[in-house]
């Protein structure tokens, strides 16, 4: 475990097409920029390039009541600070369903926040959450692939979407000679895992769509004894507080495996054969430095004696609808 951040290469995945790599490692900005000194935040961002980890998920996240700027913003002067090239970094844009518009669809939306970064383009775009709206399916797969007919996205993905949702995306997509999403991004861990493990989406992957993990360590609840102090993602069948008592299992796991609790969750969503990415918040260089020497755990102890080890933390099995929200 001495290993420098940098000496950790990681690999990369194909996400739509061979000349579309993504590493298997991305950064979030969920109450992260926000919360850190800005010469850490700029410093952890050069290191993680050095380290191949060049995918950076950004959205309209942060204490906006108390005036501080959004972390969308901070990352735009993270990139002028660290003299970062437009090609040096894979960008991931959050659209949400909330501002889609009846006529232009979600280019204003985006082309909004593309302006608040401080680019022309992203490279993908993730639909947020399906809440109460109204939309049409078929708007929506028709929209997004305007954006990429104008150039300003190269492929997309959806957030924590029903099964039944992403295969009618599928369909229009198909009906429409149209991209259909190319990864869905679900909280998946050793304690969630009914969605991401259930046939429903098993079948969706065997159409094509790739799993991006995320809410790895359930906002941290699993690898702190102390419950987080900040906002944290929503809890889908009410067993955060059953999740919250297996920290102490995970902990114990992971010294027999000679690891660390944050390393063994990154670690274990990379056992999953359709992982095309994880994504992982950082608000200390200290955690880029965990997630990197994850990745080396899969391989050291093997695929099938990982999972079966976390077997015993599966905590919403038999409670969660495996078809998801």
């Amino acid at each position: 475990m001495n290993m420098t951040t940098t000496s950790i290469q990681i690999p990369k995945n194909t996400l739509v097409a061979p000349e579309f790599q993504i590493p298997a490692l991305s950064l979030g900005s969920w109450n992260t920029y926000d919360r850190m000194d800005f010469h850490e935040a700029v410093s952890m961002v050069q290191k993680a390039l050095a380290s191949g980890v060049n995918m950076f998920d950004i959205g309209v996240y942060g204490q906006r009541t108390q005036k501080i700027p959004t972390s969308d913003i901070i990352f735009s002067a993270i990139v002028r600070a660290a003299k970062l090239r437009r090609e040096d970094y894979i960008l991931s844009e959050k659209l949400w369903l909330e501002g889609f518009d009846d006529d232009q669809g979600f280019r204003p939306q985006l082309e909004r926040a593309l302006f608040r970064v401080g680019t022309d383009h992203a490279d993908i775009v993730v639909l947020g959450d399906v809440r109460d709206n109204q939309i049409e399916m078929r708007d929506l797969v028709l929209a997004v692939a305007d954006l990429k007919s104008r150039g300003l996205i190269r492929a997309w993905g959806v957030n924590n979407w029903s099964a039944s949702n992403i295969a009618a995306l599928f369909d229009i997509a198909a009906a429409e000679n149209v991209d259909p999403p190319a990864m869905a991004q679900l909280k998946y861990s050793p304690a969630r895992r009914a969605i991401v493990d259930g046939a429903p989406f098993k079948a969706l992957f065997e159409r094509g769509l790739k799993l991006q993990a995320s809410d790895v360590m359930e906002g941290g609840v699993l690898v702190k004894d102390a419950p987080s102090d900040r906002m944290i993602g929503q809890d889908p069948g009410g067993i955060r507080e059953k999740i919250a008592a297996s920290a102490k299992t995970l902990r114990r796991i992971a010294d027999e495996f000679g690891t660390t609790p944050a390393q063994l969750c990154i670690a274990f969503t990379m056992t999953h054969d359709h992982i095309v990415n994880t994504l992982f918040g950082a608000s200390k260089a200290a955690h880029l430095a965990e997630a990197l020497r994850a990745v080396e755990l899969v391989d050291r102890i093997g695929k099938a004696k990982l999972r079966g080890a976390l077997e015993p933390l599966w905590a919403d099995q038999g409670v969660v609808d495996p078809k998801g929200p």
